[in-house]
């Protein structure tokens, strides 16, 4: 697949897009997930270590396609390894729902060429990410973009069209260009009291 043909290797070097993993301990944890999903009765295809008489000390892996028959609880956790898990689904709803199923909601996506399904995943309704992309991976990183996330891993927005305001105060403005004075809310000032008292004398009021 092409899943398993992705370039792996040294991430300094032209047409490498995936590096080693940060260290032993973030192997283990890959391998730890592979095995969970295998005991929630998927199946794992990859995540093999290679290039290891190359950099014994590294680990490099293949990228894992994980498919389960259902959600799982393997699927609530971040890895932080190339692990794709794959589940099947009824219709769109069911699958926004399961993707929003997660403690996480930093970043998102959803391929697809119906117009109302990409605006259904950006609305309200449907990703609750802080980043949702249509089309495109869900890296994030895209320059210019704010970047942040909800839930656990929330935490406000930096970069992007939020950047300026931590250089700035904010203030609410009002100016009135007449020669009037007018009140708040559109609201119309009572005549004066002398007003109020010739019209009660006159029989006005």
């Amino acid at each position: 697949s092409a899943f398993s043909r992705l370039p792996v290797g040294d991430p300094r070097q032209t047409g490498v897009l995936l590096g080693p993993l940060h260290d032993k301990a973030a192997y283990d944890a890959f391998l730890a997930a592979m095995d969970q999903v295998r005991a929630d009765g998927g199946t794992v295809s990859g995540g093999e270590r290679l290039l290891i008489d190359e950099h014994p000390d590294a680990f490099y892996v293949r990228p894992a396609l994980a498919r389960l028959p259902a959600p799982s609880a393997g699927m609530q956790r971040e890895t932080f390894a190339p692990l794709l898990h794959v589940v099947p689904y009824r219709d769109f709803d069911e699958a926004v729902a399961i993707q929003n199923d997660v403690p996480q909601g930093l970043s998102s996506c959803v391929m697809t060429n119906d117009v109302r399904e990409a605006e259904a995943f950006l609305s309200a309704a449907g990703s609750d990410c802080g980043i949702a992309n249509v089309n495109i991976g869900p890296s994030g990183a895209e320059i210019g973009g704010a970047f942040g996330g909800e839930k656990e891993t929330g935490g406000g927005r930096e970069s992007g069209s939020d950047a300026w305001r931590g250089y700035m105060r904010r203030a609410t403005n009002t100016i009135n260009y007449s020669s009037a004075l007018p009140l708040a809310q559109g609201d119309k000032a009572p005549p004066p009291l002398g007003e109020v008292a010739r019209r009660a004398g006159g029989g006005e009021l």
